[in-house]
């Protein structure tokens, strides 16, 4: 069996003893978070929030892109939320290259160049107040309760990065 059978089985077995649909899809504590999406960050774990309290919009890197504020668009305007939550961590695989060497990489085995940013980034504690400043620079966002941390993989804590 592929892993994705692993998968549909684990389901499976969730499903039989489900019993949270009746949870809004506002998210219960108004917060939308914005979080890389290494297999290491357990955001519901890291943070102590139960199913139905968040969004959780996930990316390589953690980084406020279009995409990132085009869906807190849609969680403040439509879902309720009124505070953002940016979490970036150590040992981030965002730090390992840049984006012209990846594109070449790419373009090399397919033929053709990414037409987006791969968004790779040099500094966390400067990615984050780009976050943080890409945020309250919208006018898309209606509410600009912003803060951005640090999650450090060894420790499980997190550190609060000032704009």
């Amino acid at each position: 069996m592929s892993f994705t059978g692993q998968l549909l089985a684990n389901n499976h077995s969730y499903a039989a003893g489900f019993a949270h649909g009746d949870l809004p899809s506002r998210p219960a504590k108004g917060v939308a978070i914005v979080a890389c999406m290494d297999a290491r960050l357990d955001i519901h774990k890291i943070l102590g929030l139960a199913e139905g309290d968040a969004h959780v919009i996930r990316n390589a890197g953690g980084t406020v892109t279009e995409d990132a504020l085009r869906s807190l668009v849609i969680s403040q305007w439509l879902l309720g939320t009124t505070e953002i939550v940016l979490i970036h961590h150590t040992g981030c695989g965002m730090l390992g290259f840049t984006d012209g060497d990846l594109a070449d990489r790419i373009a090399e085995a397919t033929g053709e160049r990414p037409s987006f940013s791969l968004g790779s980034f040099i500094d966390l504690e400067s990615n984050v107040r780009a976050g943080i400043a890409a945020i309250k620079g919208s006018p898309f966002l209606p509410h600009k309760n912003v803060r951005g941390f640090l999650y450090d993989v060894a420790t499980g804590r997190l550190e609060e990065v000032r704009p």
